[in-house]
């Protein structure tokens, strides 16, 4: 029999929190992603990021892309009743499956001059960041990668003259053979 310790140990690791990136297949028509959202808000889960499109040539289907956070019984329940929705063909928590890719696209926009221009310039070369638009007081950067890299452009921007901020969230997909 485990001992009181061993209980409130494994009482607190299925209490902790994790972040899922949750993929749906659903059909592409109207009013899913409406259902999609109101499941997450009537039941007072968070939607991180959320990211929604068609996936096939005719327009049929659609993928959504949610991350959210929550206890392990959350995450399973948030999956279980997005399962039950009529439209969704399939549900994939692509955090616990296995390995993934995980992207999002940002645009930045950085207002400045002298030599924070200069510095905008050299932040952005190390990352990767494209200029995508450009005046004599402001670059617009695109930026592609995983969250955390996006988050660390933009904190090292924000000194220099974040101005403004524009992610799409996050694509994911599973690597190797395995489909959604």
């Amino acid at each position: 029999m485990p001992s009181e310790v061993d209980g409130t140990a494994s009482r607190a690791v299925a209490d902790s929190a994790r972040t899922a990136t949750i993929s749906v297949l659903v059909d592409n028509e109207s009013g899913v992603l409406a259902r999609v959202i109101g499941l997450f808000s009537g039941r007072g889960y968070n939607i991180d990021s959320l990211t929604v499109a068609p996936v096939d040539d005719d327009g049929g289907r659609s993928r959504i892309n949610v991350v959210t956070s929550g206890t392990e019984m959350v995450i399973d329940q948030i999956k279980a009743q997005l399962g039950r929705l009529v439209p969704v063909h399939r549900v994939a928590d692509l955090t616990q499956q296995g390995p993934h890719v995980a992207r999002e696209m940002a645009l930045v926009k950085v207002v400045a001059g002298g030599e924070n221009r200069s510095e905008s310039l050299r932040i952005a070369e190390s990352f990767r960041a494209r200029v995508v638009d450009t005046t004599t007081g402001s670059f617009v950067f695109e930026l592609t990668g995983a969250a955390d890299k996006i988050d660390a452009f933009i904190e090292l921007m924000r000194p220099i003259g974040l101005a403004e901020v524009s992610r799409t969230g996050i694509a994911a997909i599973a690597r190797g053979a395995a489909t959604i």
